[in-house]
């Protein structure tokens, strides 16, 4: 098992150290392009909920990125001390609706949820957990 692990403040241009920090693991796992993709996409998107969502007046939340490696999977923890938010309680969005008739938000998370084989949330010490796992090819 491989481990790493990156702490940033939900700042937006945080996303690129966490980016190279995905990369740099991926590579050093000698992990395929395509799946890292689907990690850098929901990296991105979580962070960026953080950035934009979670935060109270005054206050930057604290982001930390956990990655673990197995023989057959990838895990991808992103945990932050923001205020409680579980975005898989959001309905998911009527993606056979037309542009015009469909509700703001919420196709992230649904994306997300489409890339990965299992996403759960948890909320432990004060701290939002999602937890993002999917089996790897090979």
């Amino acid at each position: 098992m491989t481990a790493r692990h990156a702490a940033v403040p939900a700042d937006a241009a945080q996303l690129t150290v966490l980016s190279n920090f995905l990369r740099e693991f991926g590579a050093a796992a000698g992990l395929g392009a395509p799946e890292m993709r689907k990690f850098e996409l929901a990296l991105e998107e979580i962070f960026m909920n953080i950035v934009m969502h979670g935060s109270q007046p005054g206050s930057t939340p604290h982001v930390e990125v956990s990655l673990r490696l197995t023989a057959d999977a990838l895990t991808m923890t992103v945990e932050d001390d923001g205020p409680q938010f579980d975005p898989l309680s959001l309905p998911s969005p009527d993606v056979t609706a037309s542009l015009a008739d469909r509700r703001i938000g919420g196709l992230g998370v649904f994306l997300v949820r489409s890339f990965m084989d299992t996403v759960s949330y948890s909320r432990t010490a004060g701290r939002n957990q999602l937890r993002m796992s999917k089996r790897l090819e090979g």
